[in-house]
């Protein structure tokens, strides 16, 4: 990126001294930004020729003025050269401090990095989810970690990181890391928003993400079928964690709430609708968007079953959820007993629930709205594996109808 550079000479008049005369400064101009330098100089206003940037007149005084102010502007092109060929950052500011021998502090990217992540926890609870901010700092410990291995240094100044460093990390987390590509995209992508805060900020010129190309790959996301469902809810556990697992699953299953938002529910997120019907209102972790859900007849069974249990009551919860960690390690078993080979999570729930409402018509916009999500485009995905069981369905038809008809006419 070319910057505009332009130097001007001009009179302060709203300065003028009780001897009548008035200070010259120079300002300098670097792609409309401005930053002024006195030159500790005097001349009267009327003997200033303002479209020249000079002192009018051929005295002696005169002449040894003039001399003086092109020796000065000489002086700070040489110092916007010299930025040019240090490959320094070129701002208005940056020349006038070189002009003035006063050395800019050097912003490093861990340094941002950190004060970024630091900002980010203090608004935990009010602008941000507490797994955002560790995902955060994750981001910042691979950073961290490739500049160590690519630069044998604890830290680079934010001038240094460029599309080549970029390109170098993203190789490193793929190779040297061997971490999928999604999981890449998310660690740049947390990586790219310090980076711009240093763009906003004037501690870097250009924005080194600018061609760089990220292209998230589309997941497959895995869902219950009705079957699937049906076997789940059958079955007969003899080991109670698992049954209770199995119910907290199967919760989500009809009502599309994540780990940590039914983690969270108490009885007083159960409420009577706008329909006279039991619905549950609440607010998602991730994006602070309002999720309110119809119950239907087995959630509503779900929570009487457990109205009484120690836990709720004790704690003041709607269900005795155990941690993510113990909920998705005994799904296993419980896919296991049900004879389901998918790898069930507590995420799968939320899919299935995505997929069976949008299966049985309901519209995609009262889904998304169900599911807390802040974008139509978010819920489109699951769309996308509503079209391939269509198409599916209707492959049917196709082996059916395996020769083209003729044409009419």
């Amino acid at each position: 990126m070319s910057n505009t550079f332009s130097l001007l000479f001009y009179v302060k008049k709203s300065k003028i001294g009780a001897d009548g005369t008035a200070p010259i400064y120079l300002r300098i101009t670097v792609n409309g930004q401005r930053a002024e330098v006195s030159t500790k100089r005097t001349v009267a206003p009327d003997k200033w020729n303002t479209d020249k940037g000079c002192v009018r007149g051929t005295t002696e005084d005169v002449k040894a003025l003039n001399a003086y102010l092109d020796t000065l502007r000489s002086k700070v092109y040489e110092h916007h050269q010299q930025l040019l060929i240090r490959n320094k950052q070129i701002t208005a500011q940056a020349i006038r401090n070189a002009y003035l021998g006063i050395t800019e502090r050097q912003h490093t990217l861990l340094e941002v990095f950190r004060d970024h992540n630091s900002k980010m926890e203090q608004l935990i609870g009010k602008q941000f989810a507490k797994g955002t901010y560790t995902k955060y700092q994750t981001s910042l410990m691979h950073t961290s970690e490739f500049i160590k291995w690519k630069y044998k240094v604890s830290d680079v100044v934010i001038t240094d990181v460029s599309y080549s460093f970029i390109t170098e990390m993203d190789h490193y987390l793929r190779t040297v890391k061997n971490i999928e590509n999604n999981t890449v995209i998310k660690y740049l992508t947390h990586l790219r928003k310090v980076v711009r805060l240093a763009v906003a900020n004037d501690w870097l010129q250009k924005d080194p993400f600018l061609n760089f190309k990220m292209a998230s790959k589309e997941v497959e996301r895995e869902f219950l079928s009705e079957d699937e469902i049906e076997m789940l809810m059958s079955k007969d556990f003899r080991i109670h964690r698992l049954e209770q697992v199995r119910d907290v699953f199967a919760f989500c299953c009809f009502t599309g709430l994540a780990f940590v938002d039914v983690h969270k529910l108490t009885p007083s997120n159960v409420v009577r609708g706008i329909d006279g019907e039991s619905w549950i209102y609440t607010k998602r972790t991730k994006t602070d968007t309002r999720s309110n859900i119809p119950l239907l007849a087995p959630v509503l069974a779900i929570v009487e079953k457990y109205a009484d249990h120690p836990e709720c009551e004790t704690k003041g919860k709607l269900l005795p959820v155990l941690s993510n960690q113990k909920m998705n390690a005994y799904l296993k078993e419980v896919a296991d007993l049900c004879g389901i080979e998918k790898n069930l999570t507590m995420h799968v729930a939320r899919h299935t629930f995505a997929t069976f409402a949008l299966t049985n018509g309901v519209p995609l916009e009262t889904v998304g709205k169900m599911l807390g999500h802040r974008s139509l485009k978010t819920t489109q995905h699951y769309a996308k594996i509503i079209d391939k069981k269509v198409s599916e369905d209707m492959q049917v038809l196709r082996d059916k109808f395996p020769v083209k008809l003729a044409k009419v006419g």
